[in-house]
């Protein structure tokens, strides 16, 4: 298989795996007494819902992508930022539970037999790991950032409310700078943590995940 042809079937499994992952925000926001995104149809596995059409180009041309993002309006919520916390951490956690499903999967199939369905499952375990160690950094406007708020005082997360006028920025300039310089800034912060979440899961089958990666992005 070309690497054309494997990145087209990696497409199913980013659409599905970002619209799990607005989804999740969406469904726990809506538990808490927030209905914005059930207002708006986004409580939904529909991907056309959550595309962001410059987010999947980014993950093709530069190395990272983003779906739209689900809309929540803290105000609805009795305990704003525990509230919040929990809403941003739903997003990773459900991209970490279907690599874990994945990778149960993957172990099962035999690449030979079924080489289509072992590249499916050998992407959804990579991206889905990937998402959740990436959307974890505690840069806003990732996941990560909201969670550490929930974890820290009032009066820290004040503070740290401060610096996210500058997140997206810093995010968008480190991948350009990774892309067009080859800085390779980003693989070594959440590289290592990505291969070992993955390996870990994988275990026997990673040898050859790995060679699946490499004929995909090498």
């Amino acid at each position: 298989m070309t690497k054309t042809q494997l990145l087209l079937l990696m497409t199913p499994v980013v659409l599905f795996s970002l619209t799990l992952h607005e989804y999740s925000h969406g469904r726990v926001a809506y538990y808490l007494g927030d209905d914005t995104a059930k207002r708006q149809g986004r409580l939904t596995f529909n991907p056309l819902k959550h595309l962001d059409l410059m987010g999947i180009l980014f993950f093709y041309f530069v190395g990272f992508g983003w779906a739209k993002p689900v809309p929540v309006d803290w105000r609805n919520f009795q305990h704003p930022r525990r509230d919040m916390m929990y809403v941003s951490i739903a997003g990773p956690l459900a991209n970490v539970g279907l690599a874990f499903l994945s990778s149960f999967f993957i172990r099962m199939i035999s690449p030979y037999e079924n080489p289509v369905v072992f590249y499916l499952l050998c992407f959804s375990v990579f991206i889905n790991v990937a998402l959740f160690v990436f959307n974890m950094l505690p840069v806003y406007p990732l996941d990560g950032a909201s969670v550490l708020k929930g974890l820290v005082s009032d009066k820290m997360a004040l503070r740290l409310t401060f610096f996210d006028r500058y997140g997206a920025v810093l995010i968008l300039g480190i991948f350009l700078m990774d892309h067009f310089a080859h800085t390779g800034i980003i693989w070594r912060v959440i590289g290592l943590p990505i291969l070992m979440v993955v390996q870990m899961l994988t275990q026997e089958a990673f040898p050859l995940l790995q060679q699946v990666l490499m004929m995909s992005f090498g």
